[in-house]
Parts: C-alpha cells; structure tokens; sequence
C-alpha cells in the first residue's frame, strides 16, 4: 500500500473517529421504496448505509416512515420523546437521498446524479421512437393510441402540456399512500399489465421498473433538460439545518467511498450523468 493511501486512511479516520463508535448509524426511511430503501434492506440507499456505518464502527438503525409530506417532520427532526421540549435526540441523524440544495434539510454533497427518461415497453407499437420529441410529430391517429402514464406533478406532466399530449395522459399520484405498492412498484405492474405503454419516468425508479423483467424489455431515452424543463438532478444526503459536523463525516465518507458507492448504484440499473459543481446554499 502506497503512503498516499495510508495518509489518506489516516486522515479520514481522524475526520469520522469523533463520531463516536458506539453511536448508531440513525437512517430516516421508507419500509416500503424501491429502488431506494426496503424493510428488507434491498436498496442501494439501505447498502450506501450500511457502507458508511461500517466505516463508521457503528450499525445502521432505522426510523420508518413513509416518504411523503411529512416526512422530515416525523422523522429527521422529530424528537424521540414527543413531551421532551427542545430536545436534542432525534429519531434518526440522515436522509439517504434528497435533491442537493433541498430546503427542509442541510445538505452533503452530491453523490450521483440522475435525470427523468421515457420508458417505453418493447412490441406494442412504439418500437420506432428514438426521442421524446418524435411523440410530438405522431400523426393524430397514432397519438390518440398513446398509453402514457402523467403524474399529479412534476416535469414529465409539464412536458406533455407543453407539447399538447395531456390528453393521452394516464393519471398516477406521485404519493399514493398505497402500503403495498411505491411509485415504481405500481408503473411496473401496470406496464406489464398494458394499462399503460409508456411513462416519463425519474431514473431510478425507471432502473427499478426494467429489472423486473428481461433484459430489452424497455427502451430507456433519457429527457433532454431545457431552460423550461428541467429533466436531471444531483442527489445528495440530508442532515438537520445546523448540522454541519454531521454533514462534514458524511461529505468525507462519500468522498473516500465514491467508487464503492458507483459500483452499488450501478447494480440498479439507474441512469447515471456526471456530477457538476451544484450551487450549494449555505447553512447559519
């Protein structure tokens, strides 16, 4: 081994020593969220944990929550004991995954980065589209054939009023409160159902929807972001507004680990693009 990745052993350990090793890992989830957290788990977010609270000296403990709004209140910044006033022990330390820059948390820097993609299922018809932009130019018969999926929200929904497909829109909640069934979990069994043909989709929820099927069952086209629309984000940890010493391990640790962390994304099937210098706002 090399002195510069001893020294860098060295000083990394010194950075994450003070966290005590005796400290649990505390991770702010949802039991039911893949790709991304599972009671089980099986996600890439439940592994990155995992990852990091070995590095740590510590073992992961969860507070489940189902991610929607509220979520952050009733985890993140929810004191253990409900009659404690301005307690300082929380349910849980870390949200594996936010937009970097969100405003209900302090945030890591980013650790991937991703952007929203139309799915499309093979063998119905649709095979020829390259691009999102051809659905634009179908002749009208072939557009009123379209199955997409459109959600309450988000850039998907404004793409296809921009460019006049609402009307061939299937609607889906983006939060459902379905206790047996996330976003993707539902998209997938209603795509292979032929409910639907097609959805513009976030990535990592698309890298879950393809592997469960065969491999080429789907076309992946990843949404080209425009001054209007904006298709791809960063996505980072969050940590409790103020927590900076807490968000200082956790920026070294993704760090240090970026390799590690990219081979167990990668075994997700996600969309990934590089990572640019965010605007990051500062905490006080």
């Amino acid at each position: 081994m090399s002195f510069t990745k001893i020294f860098a052993g060295l000083f990394l350990a010194a950075i994450i020593l003070p966290a005590s090793a005796d400290e649990a890992f505390k991770v702010c989830a949802d039991p039911l969220n893949p790709p991304y957290s599972t009671k089980n788990k099986d996600g890439f977010e439940n592994k990155i944990a995992e990852l990091f609270a070995k590095e740590l000296g510590q073992k992961v403990e969860y507070t489940w929550f189902a991610q929607r709004l509220g979520f952050i209140r009733n985890t993140l910044t929810a004191s253990v004991s409900e009659l404690a006033v301005d307690s300082d022990e929380f349910k849980c330390d870390v949200v594996m995954g936010v937009p970097a820059g969100y405003d209900l948390t302090l945030t890591t820097v980013p650790y991937y980065k991703s952007t929203y993609v139309l799915l499309i299922a093979k063998g119905r018809g649709w095979d020829d589209i390259k691009d999102a932009a051809q659905l634009t130019q179908l002749p009208l018969q072939r557009q009123e054939a379209l199955k997409i999926a459109m959600f309450d929200r988000g850039p998907g929904t404004a793409w296809l009023q921009k460019n006049g497909l609402l009307d061939q829109g299937i609607s889906y909640q983006s939060m459902s409160g379905d206790s047996e069934n996330n976003t993707a979990m539902q998209i997938e069994k209603d795509l292979k159902a032929k409910k639907i043909d097609m959805v513009i989709l976030w990535g990592p929820m698309a890298g879950y929807v393809t592997a469960q099927s065969p491999k080429n069952s789907y076309a992946m086209i990843p949404m080209k972001s425009t001054p209007a629309i904006k298709f791809d984000f960063a996505m980072a940890m969050g940590v409790r507004n103020g927590d900076k010493a807490r968000k200082a391990v956790l920026d070294k640790l993704i760090a240090a680990k970026a390799d590690k962390i990219k081979a167990i994304i990668a075994n997700y099937n996600i969309p990934l693009l590089p990572i640019t210098k965010e605007v990051v706002r500062d905490d006080d």
